[in-house]
């Protein structure tokens, strides 16, 4: 019961903090190293899915704790030159949102999926997290500082979630709760999104 009572705080928080729920605003803030390094840790769809990304690749196990992250941050990278070249991907937010849906679902269920799987997955959903912000960054030296400063951070976050899954192991309980509050999170966006 406990459990129900906090998806539902959190996701009573989320529908509440709608202006915390995207973090791309664009414009004159998209500057420098440590801009784009605390960028993903102040926008919940950044924050939630980073994490999740990390905790996908550690419950898929071997390999995959690397290569389900690259993938991702190979793919934000695709998509953020995209959004550089001024291409913008289509239904933006709503892709970003159901990435937390998708994700958190994948963390939480009951066994991981296939390393192949969980790859393109996440890389399908980093293009537009990347795409999102390529849109925003400044054609400038502080624009390419902002973008290297955004990968570590994202890194970072990915990173949390892999160490979290690991000190877990024994305990899944709370690994697949945090997926289902992510893709409750993600409803909450993909809602407001339309």
């Amino acid at each position: 019961m406990k459990t129900f009572a906090r998806l539902g705080a959190l996701s009573a928080l989320a529908t509440l903090t709608p202006s915390l729920a995207f973090a791309h605003g664009g414009g004159p803030h998209v500057h420098g190293f440590f801009t784009g390094l605390e960028h993903p840790l102040f926008g919940m769809d950044h924050l939630l899915a980073m994490v999740a990304v990390g905790m996908i690749g550690a419950r898929a196990g071997g390999r995959s704790i690397i290569l389900v992250p690259l993938f991702f941050v190979s793919a934000m990278v695709a998509g953020a030159l995209l959004g550089m070249a001024g291409i913008g991907l289509p239904s933006l937010e709503t892709g970003i949102a159901l990435s937390l849906v998708v994700f958190g679902a994948m963390v939480g269920l009951a066994r991981p999926l296939p390393l192949a799987a969980a790859a393109t997955v996440t890389a399908l959903f980093g293009l537009f997290h990347g795409n999102a912000h390529g849109l925003e960054i400044p054609e400038s030296a502080s624009g390419v500082a902002y973008a290297a400063g955004f990968m570590l951070g994202t890194s970072m976050l990915h990173a949390i979630g892999v160490v979290s899954v690991l000190k877990l192991a024994r305990w899944p309980l709370p690994v697949r709760t945090a997926g289902v509050a992510t893709s409750l999170v993600g409803m909450v966006m993909a809602a407001q999104a339309f």
